[in-house]
């Protein structure tokens, strides 16, 4: 159906009607979460949303028509197809041996403890940065060195913590993100001057999480296992699966599709596997017969259920409620009581932080508001520069803090990998992004006090600044 003609979903009760599926996936979220629930608390809390919702829809077609809408966004492929290579690329290096021996290699060089997570944190600060993407970066340092922090005796969820932070600082500043992008076209910013601008903001939160990981992280109770694996023998052919991130970095960088770049990297994973004979074919994949299929090619693919099935609950959900209006409604609070800068700049911050949270996808946000956010903040004479950094570095607190949305749930996934019992869940994570903490104080901070606030001179040539 074309867009521009498409039924808007309408709700019994009015605006009530519309935020009960958002409130009935709230309620079992934070059920679950109390009860330490993994991803499958989460998809039970969506998949209920959109059936209650049902009750309240005036027209079933077009509410059917919005949940089809959302599996159709092409962020949703993208995402799903990641999920599911990117835990066939993390099986194939978990078996390898690479784990363990480069484990074995930081251990003994006595590098390990806090001064571990602060270089993953680096580490993922620069890869996401280079890149410009958050979720490939997930998926390229998670198999590798999360297992590696916890064979060195470090709790799961600070080495998280620190890489989503890492993640979150790359999207926040990374010149190709695609939320550095979306927020400087909205605002008619320059893109290099937009980045520039951005290190104000971005840099000190950096340092305050470098300097948080090294105070906080604790160490968990893993020596039993560190002392296992410390008495395998390093396997030096091995370190040939390096090339699946290698491959997978490389084509990052060349600005090739994420798939693209995570298929290369299994294909080139699997042939140095055969080569050295660290896997046999059968191991990848075997038809032994009697209706089976074994190997960790299957066994991968099929350990992302749980998170595939909450991402078509998400983007479903999705559907409906942009389908519904609700942000653009979310839009126009954005337009009321900004007589002045000060409480424009809270008005955004707000507004997209709320929108980032409900969509889960910070451009979607940026993109939705960013020419209601030009033309309020024109209105009291901020600067484009000044509104592209509240538009991204909004979203890369609130969007990256709630605990739905794909920077807990796929970390949380590619640690279960590993075993339960080091597994983290999703709803720990906000707690230990210690980034985007900081950027929330900064907001906070640079709102109140003018810290970062520019002006556009031509509009502002009347007004004197507060």
């Amino acid at each position: 159906m074309n867009e521009e003609n498409a039924q808007k979903v309408e709700f019994r009760f009015g605006g009530v009607g519309r935020i009960i599926p958002i409130i009935t996936a709230a309620i079992i979220i934070l059920f679950a979460a109390f009860h330490q629930s993994n991803v499958n608390g989460y998809v039970a809390a969506f998949f209920a949303a959109i059936t209650v919702g049902v009750l309240f829809a005036k027209d079933g077609k077009a509410y059917g028509e919005a949940i089809v809408y959302g599996l159709s966004k092409p962020m949703f492929g993208v995402i799903v197809l990641a999920v599911i290579l990117a835990a066939v690329s993390g099986k194939l290096i978990a078996g390898s041996g690479l784990i363990q021996t480069l484990a074995y290699y930081v251990i003994n060089a006595g590098f390990s403890g806090r001064m571990f997570v602060a270089a993953l944190f680096i580490i993922t600060c620069i890869l996401a940065f280079s890149t410009g993407t958050s979720v490939g970066s997930y998926f390229v340092v998670i198999p590798i060195l999360y297992p590696v922090g916890i064979l060195a005796g470090i709790a799961p969820e600070y080495l998280i913590g620190a890489i989503v932070s890492g993640a979150a600082f790359g999207d926040n500043l990374g010149p190709i993100s695609d939320t550095t992008i979306a927020s400087s076209g909205t605002q008619k910013a320059e893109l290099g001057r937009v980045v520039k601008s951005r290190t104000r903001y971005s840099i000190p939160a950096a340092i305050g999480a470098l300097i948080m990981f090294l105070i906080f992280t604790k160490t968990g109770n893993n020596t039993d296992s560190l002392s296992v694996d410390m008495e395998i023998i390093p396997k030096f052919t091995s370190f040939g699966m390096l090339i699946i991130p290698v491959v997978i970095i490389v084509l990052c960088l060349m600005r090739k599709h994420l798939i693209t770049a995570l298929s290369c990297g299994i294909l080139s994973g699997i042939a140095v596997s055969l080569l050295t004979g660290i896997y046999s074919f059968d191991e990848i994949l075997a038809f032994p017969g009697g209706f089976k299929v074994t190997g960790l090619f299957l066994d991968a693919i099929l350990g992302t259920s749980g998170t595939v099935m909450m991402l078509i609950a998400v983007f479903a959900l999705l559907g409906v409620m942009e389908r519904s209006g609700l942000f653009e409604d979310v839009g126009r609070v954005l337009i009321k009581h900004t007589g002045s800068a000060r409480k424009a700049e809270g008005a955004i911050v707000l507004s997209v932080g709320i929108l980032s949270m409900i969509t889960g996808v910070i451009s979607v946000a940026i993109v939705a508001l960013g020419d209601i956010v030009r033309e309020v903040g024109s209105k009291v004479g901020l600067d484009p520069y000044r509104r592209a950094n509240l538009l991204d570095c909004t979203g890369c607190v609130f969007c990256f803090l709630a605990p739905w949305t794909v920077h807990c749930v796929i970390p949380a996934q590619l640690s279960l990998q590993f075993g339960e019992e080091y597994g983290v869940v999703p709803q720990e994570i906000p707690f230990v992004n210690f980034y985007s903490i900081c950027m929330l104080f900064i907001l906070i901070f640079s709102i109140c006090t003018g810290y970062g606030r520019t002006y556009n001179i031509e509009e502002t040539q009347s007004k004197s600044c507060e």
